[in-house]
């Protein structure tokens, strides 16, 4: 696939930044760049060239990369808070290289550089040739060699002992990585190709291998039956179908309000714009608040899982608390990023349960605290003057805001439910949001790891994704797996059809083992309605172009004499009615029509 990539480099000791671009063959899913990682590589600095006659610095040794261990991360902790602090490790591709990719290779030329580009390319033609093309085995192989051999042995066999910013770029690409720059002949950016290549081996290094054993549909199946401790992570594609929108689709929470005039939809929940000014979130929370007692399928599959007692823990990343109008146990969750279960007064910390503060929501007027409002009053009774800030007395949905930690409890779970778990299911998450993103890296690598999701999740390795709506996929597999897995639900019967005859497996993807769930019910609808919108916009198209085609009549914007009148209206019979040649002959003191109305 043809793709631009644009590479923004900078002097650190200069402020001028120069950006050049670099088409190359690139497949769908390459390893991303640009994630900081913990550990780091160090370098001796190239010895310095005499000033005549000009060469370039000595490339620095192999031998002078090196491992900071002090860096490293340590996974002995109690949790994931190593990772709190950088929330684009879960953005970076964690894709498997193992298999045939979506695109046959990745292309390394300078030949299609667009226009614009400097006349440095990403890697200039490689003389030696050795890497006219990066394959996917050849990507699978290094990653293979890599975590099988270390870090040590890996830069042994492949930099060269005396290694240029060529060779070091060439092992970023063999890592399946795009170098986030081009190397110079003189080696002065190779400081950055060396702490890049540093934080591609690390990445690699903690990419999850694909279980042999669970690639298949059946697969899947397999594992939930005989699993005990299932750890579950849900995100807002479990609740879309009750008409709760998720945040970042086209249609999600973000971007409608984007469309009120906000350039950043998250300013809504930040925590101090909270404290300034509480007016802003109320005024939107409406939006995202829950309806009351209800929930859909996917919920009650939860419970379902919970009811045989194989749920070990659902993480959930949503904040409609649901789960508990579901029926999912308080010790069998952790709301992640909190919940409108309950409201908290910024001022005094008296909670109360959420429900009581939804009118207020409902009226998009700010909540207040009765007790603090007794206190405001005192206060201000005594000195006029008085400075209070905006949130003072102020109820605040104890949903997690950004500028605020999470719960204690998913602290205090985290490290001992990832050991316990014997499989773990990803639902309707697109998984960006640290640190819930990295769990599905920190579970053992022999658990298996099943996701369910309407879209695919390209940076996971997932070893079965099942692809569809959230309800129709549990209901689908639940179906298969027989009468004493029926969802207890409303809806369950109406969604799979006579003997699940509505649910059918309609195309797969088995090199990257993503097998897609279709409602035939609801793709039927979709289309009609889908057709219907284009005949509207087709009979819309065409009466505007009748109204454009229709000769326009002639405006008199003027009085003018009877005989000049005459002899106009003479002439243009044919575009004026009578009516409207009678009007233009009557005496008037001003213009029917002025110019401006056209």
């Amino acid at each position: 696939m043809d793709k631009e990539i644009v590479l923004v480099d900078s002097d650190p000791e200069d402020d001028e930044v120069s950006v050049k671009r670099q088409r190359v063959d690139t497949p769908e899913d390459p390893l991303r760049f640009g994630t900081p990682f913990a550990e780091t590589l160090t370098v001796e600095a190239p010895a310095v060239a005499a000033p005549v006659p000009p060469a370039p610095p000595a490339p620095p040794s192999k031998f002078s990369l090196q491992s900071d261990e002090s860096d490293a991360d340590d996974d002995s902790g109690s949790d994931l808070g190593e990772f709190y602090e950088d929330s684009a490790l879960a953005k970076v591709s964690r894709r498997a290289p193992l298999g045939v990719p979506r695109r046959e290779s990745v292309s390394v030329s300078g030949s299609e550089s667009d226009a614009d580009s400097s006349s440095s390319v990403i890697l200039p033609e490689l003389e030696d040739g050795d890497v006219p093309a990066i394959t996917p085995e050849v990507i699978a192989s290094t990653r293979k060699f890599l975590k099988s051999q270390g870090v040590h042995e890996f830069l042994q066999t492949y930099l060269p002992t005396a290694a240029s910013g060529d060779d070091i770029a060439r092992v970023i690409l063999k890592l399946g990585f795009v170098p986030p720059m081009a190397p110079e002949p003189d080696n002065s950016n190779i400081m950055g190709l060396i702490s890049f290549l540093n934080r591609v081996m690390t990445k690699v290094m903690k990419v999850r291998d694909r279980l042999e054993e669970v690639k298949t549909i059946d697969d899947a199946l397999d594992a939930i039956q005989k699993a005990k401790k299932v750890l579950v992570i849900t995100g807002a594609g479990i609740s879309t179908s009750l008409g709760i929108p998720d945040f970042r689709s086209s249609k999600g929470f973000y971007s409608q309000i984007q469309s009120l005039g906000l350039n950043d939809p998250q300013e809504v929940f930040d925590l101090q714009n909270f404290h300034m000014d509480p007016s802003l979130f109320y005024s939107i929370a409406h939006l995202i608040l829950p309806p009351e007692n209800v929930y859909s399928p996917l919920h009650a599959f939860i419970k379902l899982l919970q009811d045989k007692g194989k749920l070990l823990r659902n993480y959930t990343q949503n904040i409609d608390n649901l789960e508990s109008y579901a029926g999912i146990k308080q010790e069998n969750l952790v709301q992640c990023h909190g919940s409108f279960a309950t409201a908290t007064c910024v001022t005094c910390r008296k909670q109360i349960p959420g429900e009581q503060i939804f009118p207020q929501i409902r009226a998009q007027e700010i909540a207040y605290c009765p007790d603090c409002s007794k206190t405001k009053d005192k206060i201000l009774r005594k000195d006029d003057d008085a400075y209070l800030p905006e949130s003072f007395g102020v109820f605040k949905p104890d949903i997690t805001f950004f500028g605020e930690s999470l719960p204690k409890r998913f602290h205090d779970t985290i490290a001992q439910d990832l050991r316990e778990c014997d499989l773990l299911i990803s639902v309707g998450t697109s998984l960006k949001v640290a640190p819930v993103a990295d769990i599905v890296d920190k579970v053992p690598p022999y658990v298996p790891q099943i996701v369910i999701n309407k879209d695919p999740i390209d940076h996971c390795n997932f070893d079965v994704s099942l692809m569809g709506y959230c309800d129709d996929v549990a209901s689908y597999i639940c179906n298969l797996m027989g009468p004493e897995w029926d969802i207890p639900h409303p809806d369950y019967d109406k969604i799979r059809g006579p003997d699940g005859s509505n649910l059918v497996f309609e195309g797969q993807d088995l090199e990257y083992r993503e097998y897609y769930i279709i409602n035939k019910a609801k793709e039927e609808a979709e289309a009609a309605e889908a057709l219907k919108k284009e005949q509207e916009a087709e009979a819309e198209a065409a009466a505007d172009g009748e109204l454009n085609s229709a000769p326009k009549p002639l405006l008199i914007n003027e009085v003018t004499p009877a005989t000049t009148v005459s002899s106009t209206a003479e002439t243009t019979k044919e575009l004026l009615t009578e009516s409207q040649l009678n009007s233009s002959l009557a005496p008037v003191s001003e213009p029917s029509v002025q110019p401006n109305d056209y």
